[in-house]
């Protein structure tokens, strides 16, 4: 006797979500609980599909730590029940949401897949309803052995599943808003489910889920562009309270050489400051051997990104923060991967 695929959707918001009032014609968030009369389809995959939602339903650009956290204590309070777990997510900050789970659920075993869409659900030409069904299929895949075949915070979306830590948003108004630039898809979409086993995240031995609720945001994004000037620099690296700094660099990892920019990082870097070099570039990585601005950068205390994504990047640092670890941890684990997240 085959057992039903046990699926909890948690839903937090986002386009996916609204529906069009029959008298206002606004959009707003529809109940779940009738999730099947909004999408009959799902009836069609046999599963057992329960859900949780935000109270209120939050656009996901009031996304916080906090419903980062709201999100990990629903799948660890429901691990045991369900085979996957699916997260509604609005798209604007869904690759951060992506990436903060990805190191909070430490030894996942069983797939979490956020999706969204750029057209509500209930819309006539919507890529919702697609997105939902894959994304249900995708969390009730098995392998040949019975295992979930995706074990692994990952995005659905528009046909392709990426690694979660690895996509980024791309495009406002396309249907396929993410793309992976630097880690092939886990699965193409197309008259069925294609899986690359081989870039599947596979963990050496299976261990209990062991969930890390605390992300400290004391981080921040610096972005280098022509004319910054010392003044502006030396603001941010002495903002109150960081601890850590994303430094988004030109192409390679590469930046100003003058003295004065050298001199800012170096003492940043002196008085404990991690700064993580990441390039600005979407595709490719930080490779601070090739040009002697980026190798200077990196003499001056600098962390290199390698290809690391900017969501990756600052939620890796909210995250390893949060477990409190002194400075010369952080830079260790900054250079390795936790969770599949960089190359190095």
């Amino acid at each position: 006797m085959t057992t039903r695929p046990r699926i909890l959707i948690v839903y937090t918001g986002g386009t996916i979500g609204m529906i069009e009032h029959p008298v206002t014609h606004t959009l707003q968030p529809f109940d779940f609980s009738h999730l099947m009369d909004n999408v009959p389809k799902i009836k069609k995959l046999d599963y057992v599909i329960d859900n949780i939602q935000f109270d209120p339903p939050i656009d996901s650009s009031n996304m916080s730590p906090k419903h980062w956290e709201e999100i990990a204590r629903a799948i660890e309070q429901h691990y045991d029940a369900y085979h996957g777990f699916v997260i509604l997510h609005g798209t604007d900050t869904m690759a951060y949401t992506a990436s903060a789970l990805s190191f909070m659920l430490e030894n996942l075993h069983k797939p979490v897949i956020i999706t969204g869409s750029q057209l509500p659900i209930g819309e006539v030409r919507t890529d919702g309803e697609e997105n939902l069904i894959t994304a249900l299929q995708v969390a009730a895949a098995v392998d040949e052995s019975g295992e979930p075949m995706v074990r692994e915070v990952a995005i659905l979306f528009n046909n392709s599943l990426w690694r979660g830590n690895r996509a980024t948003k791309m495009s406002a108004d396309n249907f396929n808003a993410f793309y992976s630039y630097n880690y092939p898809t886990l699965a193409n979409i197309g008259l069925g489910i294609s899986f690359d086993t081989d870039a599947l995240l596979r963990s050496p031995m299976k261990r209990p889920l062991k969930v890390h609720y605390t992300m400290d945001p004391a981080v921040m994004f610096i972005d280098i562009f022509p004319g910054i000037t010392e003044a502006t620099l030396s603001h941010q690296l002495n903002t109150p309270g960081v601890k850590g700094i994303v430094l988004r660099t030109f192409g390679a990892g590469n930046a100003p050489s003058e003295p004065w920019f050298i001199n800012q990082i170096q003492q940043a870097a002196a008085r404990g400051l991690i700064v993580l070099n990441v390039t600005q570039c979407v595709n490719g990585g930080v490779n601070d051997t090739l040009y002697e601005t980026g190798n200077t950068l990196t003499c001056a205390g600098a962390i290199s990104g390698h290809d690391i994504t900017s969501e990756a990047a600052i939620t890796k640092l909210m995250y390893l923060f949060g477990l409190g670890l002194d400075t010369e941890t952080v830079k260790q684990y900054l250079n390795c991967a936790l969770c599949g997240e960089v190359t190095v």
